[in-house]
C-alpha cells in the first residue's frame, strides 16, 4: 500500500528520552496512558536487556518516572510480562486514589488461572495487595477489570501471552464452556465468566470455527465503564498468523446484549498441508487485507479500528448499535495498519504509527487531522531486526492533556521510552 504524499506534511516536534541509567525501559501497548491524571508521573518497566527471549524466570522491575529527566522509582517486580504488552501496568485513578495495577506470577497456585495474578499498589501508602487472577484491561471507573487466560494466549498469539513452563506450551481445550471473557471485581477479587468461548462459537456460527482453537484479545472498556469491546479470533493453524480469523464484538459490562460489528471470515489456502508457515514475514499478518486489529473506543458508542468492511480495508469508525453506521477515516491517506487513538481532549486529532518499511526498517509516527483530512508526520524511527516475539512497536500513547505522546523505540540500539511534545501540531 502507498500513501498520498501530498496529504502528509512533516512538523518538527521535540523529543526526550526517559531512561538515562544504562538500563532498558518500555511500557507496552497503545491502549492506555502511561501518565497519571496530573501528568507528573510516567509508568514504565525496567530490564537490563533489550531483546531477550522470554522465560518464566525473567523479571522486570515495575515503577514510574517523576517526569522527563526524573528518577525511576521501583514499586515491585514481575515475571508475568511480554515485550508487546508489558505486565498490563496501568493506573487505577477512577476512585480518586493514586494506585496502579500490574500482573505477577504466583509462587503457589491461586484463582482461575492458578499461576498468574495481579497486584494493586498504592503510591501514597506504599502498600500492595494481591488479587488471585491477572487482568487485561481496567474499567475507567477502576471498579473492575476484564481478563482472559494468558496461557491460552501463549499458545495462540505468543507475543501477548505468558509461558508457564520454559519451552513448553501446555494444551488447552479448543472451545471451553467454562472459560472466556472474564470480569474481575477489583475490590473483592471475585471473578465471573461473562461470555464463554463456546457461547462465542455459537454466536453467528461460521463453519471455519468447527475445528479451530478460539481466543479473545484487544479487550477495551468504554469511558462510561458500561460497554466492552474485544476481538474474537479462531484458527486451525496457530503457527501462521495469516490464518487467524477475526470478529469485532461488543457486550455490556455484565455480559448481556452481545453485538457482532464485523467479521472477516475468509478462505484460507494457507491451511494446505504443504504450506510453509516459515515463509510468512514478520509483519505479513499486520498487513493482511483481512486483518481486524487495534480497536479502541472513541466515545461511549464509537469504535475506531483497522479492518475490512464492504470489501475494503481502512481505518473504520463503527457506531456500536444494531446495524450501526460505519465510516472510513483517512481514506487514501491512512493506508497502513497502526496503533491508533484519539486525543483525550479533542477528537479532531488521531494519533497512529506504521509498521516498519520493508526496505528501510523505518516506522513513521503520525497525527491525522480529521477536520482538514491530512496527516502530519511527527517522527521517523529505525527499528532493528528483532523477532516477532521481542520486537518493539512504537505503540504511541497520549498524555491526559493531549499535549504529549509517549512511545517505545529501539532506534538508538536501546529499548527506551521517549516523550514527544506535539503542541506544534495541535496549536
Amino acid at each position: 500500500m502507498t500513501r498520498s504524499s501530498s496529504a502528509i506534511a512533516a512538523i518538527p516536534c521535540s523529543i526526550a528520552k526517559l531512561g538515562r541509567d544504562g538500563m532498558h525501559y518500555f511500557f507496552g501497548y497503545y491502549n492506555k496512558s502511561t501518565w497519571n491524571a496530573q501528568g507528573t508521573q510516567i509508568l514504565a518497566n525496567r530490564v537490563p536487556y533489550m531483546d531477550r527471549d522470554l522465560t518464566p524466570e525473567l523479571e522486570a522491575e515495575v515503577g514510574y518516572f517523576d517526569s522527563v529527566g526524573g528518577d525511576f522509582h521501583t514499586i515491585g517486580t514481575t515475571s508475568a510480562w511480554n515485550w508487546q504488552m508489558g505486565c498490563q501496568l496501568q493506573w487505577l485513578e477512577g476512585q480518586g486514589k493514586r494506585q496502579v495495577i500490574y500482573n505477577v506470577r504466583h509462587t503457589t497456585p491461586q484463582g482461575k488461572y492458578p499461576n498468574f495474578g495481579s497486584v494493586i499498589h498504592d503510591l501514597d501508602s506504599g502498600e500492595s495487595r494481591t488479587l488471585a487472577d491477572p487482568i487485561y484491561s481496567v474499567a475507567p471507573d477502576s471498579s473492575y477489570a476484564i481478563t482472559v487466560d494468558y496461557r491460552r494466549l501463549y499458545i495462540t498469539h505468543e507475543t501477548i501471552g505468558y509461558a508457564e513452563i520454559e519451552g513448553e506450551k501446555l494444551p488447552v481445550e479448543h472451545c471451553p464452556a467454562d472459560d472466556g471473557v472474564c470480569r474481575v471485581d477489583l475490590d473483592t477479587g471475585d471473578l465471573q465468566v461473562l461470555v464463554s468461548y463456546d457461547e462465542l462459537k455459537n454466536f453467528h456460527y461460521r463453519d471455519s470455527m468447527a475445528n479451530a482453537i478460539h481466543w479473545v484479545s484487544h479487550i477495551e472498556i468504554n469511558p462510561a465503564s458500561n460497554r466492552i469491546l474485544f476481538l474474537h479470533r479462531w484458527t486451525e493453524r496457530v503457527e501462521d498468523e495469516t490464518c487467524f480469523l477475526h470478529r469485532l464484538i461488543t457486550i455490556n459490562s455484565d455480559g448481556s446484549d452481545m453485538r457482532l460489528l464485523e467479521c472477516s471470515d475468509h478462505p484460507l489456502p494457507q491451511l494446505a498441508e504443504d504450506f510453509d508457515p516459515n515463509a510468512v514475514g514478520t509483519y505479513d499478518y499486520e498487513k493482511s487485507e483481512y486483518q481486524i486489529s487495534h480497536p479502541l473506543w472513541k466515545s461511549d458508542d464509537e469504535i475506531i479500528v483497522w479492518g475490512p468492511h464492504d470489501g475494503e480495508i481502512h481505518y473504520h469508525l463503527y457506531h456500536d448499535a444494531p446495524n450501526g453506521k460505519v465510516s472510513v477515516v483517512g481514506r487514501g491517506i491512512l493506508t497502513e495498519n497502526g496503533h491508533m487513538s484519539y486525543s483525550p481532549v479533542n477528537s479532531r486529532w488521531l494519533l497512529t504509527d506504521t509498521y516498519p518499511d520493508a526496505e528501510t526498517n523505518i516506522r513513521k509516527l503520525l497525527i491525522f487531522d480529521t477536520q482538514e483530512e491530512r496527516a502530519i508526520e511527527i517522527g521517523e524511527f529505525y527499528t532493528s531486526d528483532l523477532k516477532k516475539e521481542n520486537r518493539c512497536d512504537l505503540h504511541p500513547r497520549w498524555n491526559h492533556q493531549g499535549t504529549q505522546v509517549c512511545i517505545d523505540s529501539v532506534h538508538d540500539n536501546e529499548r527506551q521510552m521517549y516523550i514527544i511534545d506535539v503542541t506544534p501540531v495541535i496549536n
